[in-house]
């Protein structure tokens, strides 16, 4: 897909103050610290516009990017990070929760699982949340690049036992492995879209 625009557009913090528009939205979802924003950035061919951290925890609201004026990315808070107070993760989790469950717009979600360590307990939630939800998905194998190719196999093939019937797809934002894949996914789930 030809970028033409990319730019952020709203971060929220509160469901009530969710976006409007109708345009079709493609979630970006994971633990803290998996690389979802340098997902984001790779696939947009741009350096900063979705903010990357060292420190996990540091995404705290769902930012919508509007891409090409025609549909959003959307970068959800990192689950699972134990160092952020209680009452802030449960904010956190009834954010993301109340988005999946209601916002219709999804088209697809990208489950970001680093590709070094495989699915954790909590992807493994996020997966039978998805299902239950009959929300489409796919995974995505983050930072394949720090593997050799035999042990990216290795991990894809675990990971395809975790999600069995779903696509997965090993991916670097550094060397762009994965990066067409990942785009076909969201132009496949993008033409399935009602038309307005």
């Amino acid at each position: 897909m030809k970028i033409t625009s990319a730019r952020l557009e709203a971060s929220v913090y509160r469901l009530e103050d969710l976006p409007r528009e109708e345009k079709p939205e493609i979630v970006f979802l994971g633990r803290s610290n998996v690389g979802k924003s340098s997902v984001i950035n790779s696939l947009l061919r741009m350096r900063n516009l979705a903010r990357t951290s060292s420190t996990p925890g540091r995404t705290r609201g769902i930012y919508f990017y509007a891409i090409n004026e025609r549909f959003y990315f959307v970068d959800l808070p990192g689950y699972g990070y134990a160092e952020v107070p209680h009452a802030m993760r449960w904010a956190w989790r009834m954010l993301i929760e109340g988005y999946l469950a209601n916002r219709p717009q999804i088209r697809l979600s990208l489950l970001i699982v680093d590709a070094r360590h495989g699915p954790t307990p909590l992807d493994l939630q996020m997966r039978e949340w998805l299902d239950f939800h009959h929300r489409p998905y796919i995974v995505v194998l983050t930072k394949a690049d720090k593997l050799s190719a035999n042990e990216v196999r290795r991990s894809a093939e675990r990971a395809a036992r975790v999600f069995p019937e779903v696509t997965i797809i090993p991916y670097s934002a550094r060397t762009g492995l994965g990066r067409e894949e990942v785009w076909r996914a969201i132009e496949r789930a993008l033409a399935h879209s009602p038309s307005r």
